[in-house]
């Protein structure tokens, strides 16, 4: 069953999306968590080692070059907050591969979303809502005297308190920050093997994060004016990931994206993520309320593992594309009665 007809996944998604706009403010147009983002070009290049693991058209290592579309990202569903901002932030990236044109010439493609924190808080969506209501509730005075809601939900859930206390240091660059696909999937080999990972996306040119001082010292957006210096004609131009794959072994949780995996599992490195230029602003602008990024593979030789976070994350990133692409109809609907 499709996450599309399944009324559970929809209505919990569907609250996950309210419930981030009451938190975070409903801003039209945006996402309602990563609300603040960059948008940039640049290339993948499979590995030899990839192909081995899977089928998928991205991984061969007969593949020219992949055309991909990068977004980096602050967590919150704030558009204007402060890369300096003082609570801890957990950036994402989201990946799209632009692969070859299907019968009716729509390019397909396929995504790959990772955050900066190795793990995710809750086992499912609805664990979610209720965190995100817990952290409303707290906000409103909750508690009388005693623990908070947020406090509550915190002690009967280990996993959201280890997420919440773990180290959420501030890169100096989106471009030397390490970020983590939490959610297993599947890849499929050239034999039928099922091997499962998480991805990995490490900066060739390693992590580097600021001390609390020094952020002070930052302005308000220098993770996306870093980037626009850095891919500029004076700056250092293009920068590089690796995408490595950690390969689950026999009893490894493949279902819950708060259990890690030891650390000792092998990394096989699936190719290289070439960042190469901005897009410009007004197409950014434009781009990002129209894109969807999608956590389920949707392509041959990758499928999804049973982990309940991928549907339920695939459902809240439809509802909020399509609540932006609503937006964006709105906007041009009432330009053109303006000109009329």
């Amino acid at each position: 069953m499709s996450f599309r007809t399944d009324e559970h996944i929809m209505q919990t998604s569907r609250g996950l999306v309210d419930q981030l706009q009451t938190l975070f403010g409903t801003h039209a147009g945006m996402r309602p968590a990563h609300a603040k983002g960059i948008l940039l070009t640049g290339t993948f290049a499979p590995s030899s080692a990839a192909s081995a693991l899977t089928t998928a058209p991205h991984f061969r290592s007969s593949t020219p070059l992949v055309l991909i579309i990068v977004r980096f990202s602050n967590w919150t569903g704030i558009p204007t907050i402060p890369d300096t901002d003082a609570n801890p932030d957990s950036r994402g990236i989201a990946v799209r591969f632009n692969l070859e044109l299907d019968s009716k010439d729509h390019r397909t493609h396929t995504d790959i979303i990772a955050h900066s924190m190795p793990f995710f808080p809750i086992r499912a969506g609805g664990e979610f809502l209720e965190f995100l209501k817990a952290i409303e509730a707290t906000q409103a005075g909750g508690g009388g005297g005693g623990p908070s809601p947020v406090e509550q939900f915190l002690g009967a859930h280990p996993a959201a308190l280890a997420f919440v206390q773990a180290p959420k240091p501030a890169p100096s660059s989106f471009a030397r920050e390490a970020y983590f696909g939490v959610t297993a999937v599947k890849l499929i080999g050239p034999d039928g093997k099922v091997t499962y990972v998480r991805y990995r996306i490490v900066p060739q040119d390693g992590v580097d994060v600021l001390s609390s001082e020094e952020v002070k010292a930052k302005g308000d957006n220098y993770l996306h004016d870093e980037l626009a210096a850095r891919l500029s004609t004076s700056g250092g131009g293009a920068f590089s990931f690796k995408l490595l794959a950690q390969v689950a072994e026999e009893g490894d949780i493949t279902d819950d994206a708060t259990v890690h995996w030891p650390e000792e599992r092998a990394l096989v490195e699936l190719g290289v993520v070439r960042v190469e230029g901005l897009i410009g602003e007004e197409d950014s602008k434009k781009e990002q309320k129209y894109i969807i990024f999608d956590p389920i593979p949707r392509v041959e030789g990758i499928e999804p593992s049973e982990d309940p976070l991928l549907e339920m994350r695939a459902a809240v990133y439809l509802v909020s594309g399509q609540q932006r692409r609503a937006a964006q109809r709105k906007l041009k609907s009432e330009a053109s009665q303006k000109n009329m």
